[in-house]
């Protein structure tokens, strides 16, 4: 209500004095005003997530952010899949889970085609090298060009990992592929070293 009388009107009380007294307490209300609403944003949408408020875009992380997220994202995985024991049949020396398959986007080409590195690492427990990596890969292609002695499709739903050499125990072997988008690889058969 007092806002709608201008401090100079005399009829109404407003004095310049009057003013000065009150311009205080309006500025403090005011702050606690938008402290609340940034709070109340806070708390409804999760916070301040990574640094960034949570109606800011993902986008605006900077790409190192985007890489060392996925890279971290990468370990872990790895991590996870190493822990887990595979189920092995009465003298088996290793198998197919002991194949571990990690992939993440990266920086893209500069015609803006999204690329992925993929790292295939050899977990076996026991200590066995592992060769003939077959993988399920679909029609994977790539734009960019990849060593045929690290990676290659064979025919529709079959790579060779290595060119069939054993990949050691506890080796990792990486590649990067440029695609529209990511291909959903898996091992489909190995054999133990």
């Amino acid at each position: 209500m007092w806002l709608r009388y201008s401090f100079l009107d005399l009829d109404s009380g407003w004095t310049m004095e009057s003013f000065w007294r009150r311009r205080p307490v309006a500025i403090a209300f005011t702050v606690l005003l938008a402290t609340m609403v940034l709070l109340a944003v806070a708390v409804i949408g999760g916070g301040v997530i990574d640094g960034h408020w949570p109606f800011q875009s993902s986008l605006m992380a900077s790409k190192g952010d985007r890489l060392r997220k996925s890279a971290l994202h990468r370990k872990l995985l790895r991590l996870a899949s190493a822990m887990e024991e595979p189920n092995r049949m009465w003298g088996e020396r290793c198998s197919k889970a002991d194949v571990v398959i990690s992939q993440g986007p990266t920086s893209p080409l500069p015609s803006g085609i999204p690329t992925y590195t993929v790292e295939i690492m050899n977990a076996c427990v026991t200590g066995c090298d592992i060769s003939r990596i077959h993988l399920s890969c679909g029609w994977f292609s790539s734009a960019r060009l990849i060593n045929p002695r690290v990676f290659k499709r064979l025919r529709y739903d079959d790579c060779l990992v290595n060119d069939g050499e054993p990949l050691a125990n506890g080796d990792t072997l990486s590649f990067q592929y440029a695609n529209t988008y990511s291909y959903p690889l898996s091992v489909s058969s190995v054999s133990c070293s």
